[in-house]
């Protein structure tokens, strides 16, 4: 019934994720997107709040005389990336687009969204999250500390990203942790700035830096336990030197993703210690700092809701061994604030070959429209059943 639906009403879900394409916001600025879905739920007849972390919407429907309640999650932010892609939907605008299908997940949730308002069959209520800001600033972990679970209690939350690479439609969950936690931090290498052409009266922080990028590369082969998952990334060397002036001073941002508080805390440990030691060797010195006011931890995956989802999906016709995920991902995802407070399920559904996220070339792949809504709509009428 469903599938059916939005099968026949795929063109129209097509052209309304290609509008919100073209027109891309940041986050916390979702303004144009977040009236829109304001405008749509209301017009399928859902009790709609609006302002929940700035730009946060909520859609609720009730059917039924049943007290069970469970929410769905979708992203709907955009990322500051030029698009290259020459789509006729391309972004509209120079400097932002949708380089990772928060336009697509939005479709998707507002697909349902409608289905289940024309045809649902449910006892409870549904109350569909369109988040801000999941790129970056924590617009989940907003969302809550906005009172988000405390106006609509659930007993269960779910989301899920798209992926590309893995076959269309596709659905990847697992129990307990499926994301990594990420670190975000710098390290600053400090020197004495001087002449290119005489290094001897300086103190160059560029090759000192240029030995920890290196070192930092053992901590995960030689100090973290084999059977645990662990990334350490360094995204850069930025200072104010040219090729004929050596700088006081330069910057290394690095991103740590761990799935353990055990890594978490050895990584940061041996982070420090390792920047320390090698500065120390030049005749420099190191700072390392981490950004630590708004933390994304894994996201941990409720046992009993990962088989639901591993059962809707099965349902569908997925095989069920495909559905399971053998470790988790090191990508982080903010649905993890949401997860701390409510018990969940995070899952990906497979983008088919596309462009990575993130790449400024990448398109949300409009066929996934109709399978992601419909399994939304099924998750639903599975978990609060008429």
């Amino acid at each position: 019934m469903h599938d059916d639906w939005l099968n026949a009403n795929h063109p129209r879900f097509t052209a309304i994720r290609r509008d919100l394409h073209q027109h891309p916001e940041l986050e916390f600025a979702e303004h144009r997107t977040s009236a829109f879905v304001a405008l749509e739920l209301a017009r399928f007849g859902y009790e709609v709040t609006t302002g929940i972390a700035k730009t946060g919407v909520v859609g609720s429907l009730k059917r039924g005389k049943g007290n069970r309640a469970i929410a769905i999650r979708a992203d709907m932010d955009a990322l500051p990336i030029k698009e290259m892609t020459e789509l006729p939907w391309a972004s509209t605008f120079p400097d932002r687009m949708h380089a990772c299908g928060h336009d697509g997940h939005t479709t998707c949730l507002l697909a349902a969204a409608e289905s289940l308002a024309l045809q649902g069959k449910f006892d409870g209520t549904i109350h569909l999250i369109f988040q801000p800001a999941e790129e970056g600033s924590g617009g989940a972990w907003h969302m809550v500390q906005d009172g988000l679970f405390e106006r609509f209690a659930v007993e269960a939350v779910f989301a899920f990203h798209n992926l590309p690479g893995l076959e269309l439609g596709q659905i990847k969950t697992r129990p307990g942790p499926i994301t990594a936690r990420i670190d975000i931090g710098r390290i600053r290498v400090t020197g004495k700035g001087g002449h290119g052409a005489m290094p001897h009266l300086a103190t160059d922080p560029v090759v000192a830096a240029a030995s920890i990028i290196m070192a930092l590369q053992t901590i995960i082969s030689r100090n973290l336990n084999s059977i645990d998952a662990g990334v350490l990334t360094v995204g850069g060397m930025h200072g104010s030197g040219t090729a004929t002036i050596i700088p006081p001073f330069v910057d290394l941002p690095i991103g740590l993703r761990t799935v353990t508080a055990e890594a978490t805390a050895l990584l940061r440990e041996r982070v420090v210690a390792v920047a320390c030691q090698q500065a120390e060797s030049f005749g420099c010195t190191a700072e390392v700092t981490f950004e630590d006011d708004i933390i994304y931890p894994p996201c941990d995956n409720d046992p009993a809701l990962a088989a639901a989802v591993r059962g809707v999906a099965a349902g569908m016709g997925q095989a069920p061994e495909t559905v399971d995920l053998p470790g988790p991902y090191m990508f982080s995802e903010d649905f993890s604030s949401m997860l701390a407070v409510t018990k969940g399920c995070f899952l990906t559904i497979g983008n088919g070959d596309s462009r990575a996220l993130h790449d400024p070339r990448y398109d949300f792949n409009d066929a996934l429209i109709p399978r992601a809504a419909a399994f939304w709509c099924h998750l639903v009428e599975h978990m609060l059943p008429a």
